[in-house]
């Protein structure tokens, strides 16, 4: 029996790399920070101390190096759930496919994926300029009704009938339990949504008239676990939902550079960027 993959289901390109990201496999280190914005790269990588690999294509910069004797990637996804479903599925395949043989590797690594993203804050007592991370994630974009990810009909019926959007099928799915400990000892948790866009989908009306009117009061008041939803954004859940589904570690880290309810915007958001940055890498070098 060929178990070989097709070349139109694993694409790589004429240098062997893999199709969207341009990375080979030994371009990867096992920690991954995911930033969304290109731009955010460099920020990431600049705490190094000293980086081997400098990789793009399209969205996708890739930043490989070492800080002290740990080796660390910085990769930029873009924005959305439909950006994720590539950028975890070609990470996965740069671990756990044979390029050569084209074939799934009997042994699998599981990669720790680290999220340092942008959000809106869905309660008062959540400030501008806060960090959180984000204990689960709660999908409202369709990308994990693809994949074979066990759900909670329970809670999906719940979501779909407070927010009164019925042509919604949530999913919700928690943070990888050993990163969640670590980034839970040092910044506020809660429960992310994640919308399939940045207007209507998160309750902005410029000219596009939205069919949700209450959308923010409504996430505002939902419980779930006796737990208030306490921000949003465009990528948590589907990133917590592939790494489930693919076999990786997977936390998110929420910049809140808005809140909602207060209609504030921060006034410096790049430094609160920095801060969370700088954070993030301090917690996971120094832990134990």
């Amino acid at each position: 029996m060929n178990n070989s993959l097709k070349a139109s289901e694993l694409i790589l390109n004429p240098d062997g790399s893999i199709y969207h990201l341009n990375l080979l496999p030994e371009d990867i280190a096992p920690t991954i920070f995911l930033v969304g914005d290109q731009n955010r790269v460099p920020e990431v990588s600049k705490h190094f101390d000293f980086i081997e690999l400098k990789k793009s294509n399209r969205e996708f910069i890739a930043h490989t190096g070492y800080i002290g004797n740990k080796r660390l990637t910085v990769l930029s996804t873009g924005i959305g759930s439909d950006n994720i479903d590539i950028v975890l599925n070609e990470l996965d395949a740069l671990v756990n496919i044979d390029f050569g043989l084209r074939e799934i590797k009997a042994e699998k690594q599981s990669l720790q994926l680290i999220r340092i993203g942008t959000s809106g804050s869905l309660q008062n007592d959540i400030e501008i300029n806060s960090i959180l991370v984000s204990e689960y994630g709660l999908g409202l974009d369709h990308l994990l009704h693809f994949y074979a990810l066990e759900r909670d009909i329970v809670i999906a019926k719940k979501i779909k009938e407070h927010l009164d959007l019925p042509f919604i099928d949530p999913y919700f799915v928690k943070a990888s339990d050993p990163l969640l400990n670590l980034f839970s000892n040092h910044f506020r948790t809660g429960i992310t949504a994640s919308c399939p866009g940045f207007y209507a989908p998160q309750g902005r009306m410029l000219r596009g008239q939205t069919v949700s009117t209450q959308l923010i009061s409504k996430l505002n008041t939902l419980f779930i676990h006796q737990q208030i939803i306490t921000n949003f954004e465009m990528e948590t859940a589907s990133i917590y939902g592939m790494a489930k589904v693919l076999g990786h570690q997977a936390i998110s880290v929420n910049c809140i550079l808005a809140n909602r309810i207060s209609n504030q915007f921060s006034t410096n958001p790049q430094a609160v960027i920095h801060k969370a940055i700088q954070e993030v890498i301090d917690v996971y070098l120094n832990q134990k």
